[in-house]
């Protein structure tokens, strides 16, 4: 089922300005070839921190974790676009479309950029493409191979210095692909959310009647937003679903956890891993109910080794929070007579 979702054409053609240098290049997104400086597409105006006013920015409810870096998210969408969604949600773009979104660390003048990443959507599909900036903001440059980049943040008082990590062409695609397409994972209705309340207001004007019943996912931080259950799914759906679904890189795991499990076992609990390699770490289920640290899950998502870790893109350090709500779930399951 598609439902059609004309708001954000109409969104953006409300913001759209004649003024040139707010233009973007719609060439640059749709051409074969890409652009080797982020500027030739005009989304910024000389600076990470100034968006286009073509740009739509958004939030997710709850979102993937990347190094506890702060992302910031726009659409771009091209004159008379059209958007649909499919039956759980997830926005469909049409040619010309730009999915956008930027990394960076709060420093001493504000927010530090390190990267944008852009999916483009082309005539044969979706493209995946990693600009990390200058030094001096100045631009942003294509490196389809990745970069490592030295950063140091603090993060509830404790100051860390990582290895950031740039992923390359091939790296997108293995958390971005569904078969053998690249897709967004972002984007889905009822995670999304708009800060500005006049545009809210502009956008709810267009959402089609289907679309706004359904139920906003939880904030997973927010103990009053949810269940401990559904705060703990709504994590592992937005970091591991995208993989760890039926067209999903991961798919020969057989754990399912994008939402399309059909028993306890496809979803992890009580599940032996297929290969008792390394990474199951000596443990013989990927959740132990009631015993979180006989579980590979944690075990796994409390490790930094590169042939353990989960997930393995977009991490170096241990999300701490994550780790918790999903100890205090397991611990929380009522344990089984095996």
């Amino acid at each position: 089922m598609r439902i059609m979702l004309p708001f954000l054409a109409s969104f953006a053609a409300a913001v759209s300005t004649t003024a040139s240098t707010d233009a973007v290049s719609d060439m640059s997104i749709t051409q074969s070839a890409s652009p080797t400086r982020l500027s030739e597409f005009g989304f910024f105006l000389g600076s990470p921190m100034k968006p286009s006013p073509r740009l739509i920015p958004y939030e997710l409810r709850t979102a993937l974790f990347t190094d506890y870096a702060i992302k910031q998210r726009f659409i771009y969408l091209p004159n008379e676009g059209q958007v649909t969604a499919d039956g759980n949600g997830k926005l469909i773009f049409p040619e010309g479309t730009a999915l956008i979104k930027s990394f960076g660390y709060k420093g001493a003048n504000g927010l530090d950029i390190i990267e944008t990443r852009l999916l483009l959507r082309k005539a044969q599909g979706w493209v995946a493409l990693p600009y990390v900036w200058r030094p001096d903001g100045s631009d942003a440059d294509l490196r389809v191979g990745g970069s490592r980049v030295p950063v140091t943040f603090t993060h509830q008082g404790a100051t860390q210095t990582i290895s950031y990590g740039v992923p390359n062409k091939n790296q997108c695609k293995q958390c971005h692909s569904a078969g053998n397409d690249i897709v967004p994972i972002g984007p889905i209705w009822q995670n999304m959310k708009f800060s500005d309340a006049e545009d809210a207001t502009k956008l709810a004007l267009f959402i089609a009647p289907d679309v706004k019943k359904r139920a906003a996912f939880p904030n997973w931080e927010d103990r009053n937003s949810a269940s401990l259950d559904a705060r703990a799914r709504a994590y592992l759906k937005v970091n591991c679903g995208h993989c760890h679904a039926p067209s999903g890189s991961a798919s020969n795991s057989g754990l399912f956890l994008d939402g399309s499990a059909s028993s306890q076992a496809s979803y992890g609990i009580g599940k032996r891993p297929v290969a008792a390699g390394r990474a199951s770490v000596g443990l013989d289920f990927i959740i132990a109910p009631g015993k979180p640290d006989e579980s590979i899950l944690i075990a796994r998502m409390e490790s930094t080794d590169p042939g353990i870790a989960m997930p393995e893109v977009g991490r170096s350090t241990v999300h701490r929070e994550g780790v918790t709500l999903l100890r205090d779930w397991i611990a929380a399951m009522p344990a089984p007579r095996y």
